[in-house]
């Protein structure tokens, strides 16, 4: 199924026959060729993740900002760092060069925070909230400066078989990257709206810098029940029933592993890389036992692939600690797929990838840019939920 198929199947069933505008098609397409998301990372197996709607569902009419009360654990993110030192400017994409300071094992630091993760509080409501923000690094076409798009989302899972999943979604624009990309933009007359390349796309996509208005939609839970995308589509009481153990929990994911990556199946992906990757989805979206989310980063870290960096920024300005791995990516790119957390909480923060080898969606990125990020800012259980 190409990306086009990939979106159209994805789309939900409430929103009809009704078009699509040509930016929000463009970044989904973006965001479902670039990797897990938000976050919090988009696809068709995702269409049950938490953040499933928020771009398609978005383009949907009727919209209507609330505030949202919030019960349970929600996760206060705090802040991170960049793999081999390189610090990522908050709110940019690109990243500076610093001092390479990786003392610890990923191992020793995945253990860590496994043992933090045990001792969170559990919660409960009708809903499952996620609240994030995507970015993603966008070259304009004429100029050859970038701009970082920023969209933020939220969601509202229901525990209950039979309920309706919720989503709000809001532009906050496209701006310039760096300040040398806001002098370029300056010098181009700060233009309202830019024009950037994406791959596959012989059009260029047009982006605005001012930010958007709220955009809600809702829809049934695929098959009644489905709630998320974990290597297959999975229900609550999946979730809910996820051992503990971190032997059994690897198993469990392992099954649904065909060999490729979890974007496309002409993608070759080791099994290291897809279960991290598929994890790091668990730890930063789902409504699993603080039990299974410690299981899940013990799981981590008998994983030989993962390597470890303190002190990483990422897009939120918030500092913590990242364990990543090294995935192929369309076009013949390599690109590293990060988890960032808070080592004294082992609360997630971000999700992102970082160019090692620029190729696809990455091309013309230099090695250590952090082109496409999800930041989880709230997250837990709640019984409120958008009004219609």
């Amino acid at each position: 199924m190409n990306p086009i198929d990939e979106l159209r199947a994805a789309r939900p069933a409430h929103l009809g026959d009704r078009p699509v505008d040509e930016r929000t098609r463009a970044v989904e397409l973006a965001r479902a060729m670039s990797g897990p998301r938000e976050t919090r990372q988009r696809r068709r197996k995702a269409a049950v993740r938490p953040m499933w709607g928020l771009g398609l569902g978005g383009a949907a009419a009727a919209v209507t900002a609330v505030a949202v009360v919030m019960s349970g654990n929600g996760a206060a993110p705090t802040t991170p760092r960049a793999p081999d030192g390189g610090r990522v400017v908050a709110g940019a994409g690109a990243t500076e060069t610093a001092t390479p300071r990786v003392t610890l094992s990923a191992r020793a630091v995945l253990l860590a925070a496994a043992e933090k993760a045990d001792r969170q509080t559990e919660g409960s409501g009708a809903y499952w909230h996620n609240v994030s923000v995507h970015r993603q690094l966008f070259t304009v076409k004429d100029g050859g400066y970038r701009v970082m798009d920023q969209d933020r989302s939220e969601s509202w899972t229901p525990s209950a078989v039979g309920g309706e999943q919720w989503s709000q979604s809001r532009s906050l624009g496209a701006r310039p990257a760096t300040e040398a990309d806001r002098v370029a933009w300056e010098q181009a007359g700060a233009p309202s709206e830019v024009e950037v390349v994406v791959l596959g796309k012989k059009v260029p996509m047009k982006l605005s810098v001012s930010e958007g208005r709220t955009r809600t939609g809702h829809s049934p839970l695929v098959d009644g029940d489905k709630v998320f995308w974990l290597g297959r589509n999975v229900t609550m009481k999946d979730l809910r029933g996820l051992p503990g153990d971190p032997d059994r929990l690897k198993k469990w994911l392992m099954a649904s592993y065909k060999g490729h990556s979890t974007e496309s199946s002409s993608v070759k992906m080791s099994g290291d890389a897809w279960l991290f990757t598929v994890t790091v989805g668990l730890i930063m979206d789902m409504p699993v036992t603080p039990e299974v989310r410690g299981a899940a980063f013990r799981m981590l870290a008998e994983l030989d692939s993962v390597r470890v960096a303190e002190n990483v920024t990422d897009s939120e300005g918030r500092q913590g600690t990242a364990v990543s791995v090294e995935e192929d990516t369309q076009g013949g790119g390599v690109s590293e797929t990060r988890l960032v957390f808070d080592e004294a909480t082992g609360q997630p923060l971000a999700s992102e990838g970082v160019v090692v080898k620029p190729g696809g969606m990455q091309a013309g990125f230099e090695p250590g840019t952090v082109w496409n990020s999800y930041a989880l800012l709230e997250s837990g259980w709640t019984d409120s939920k958008p009004a219609s």
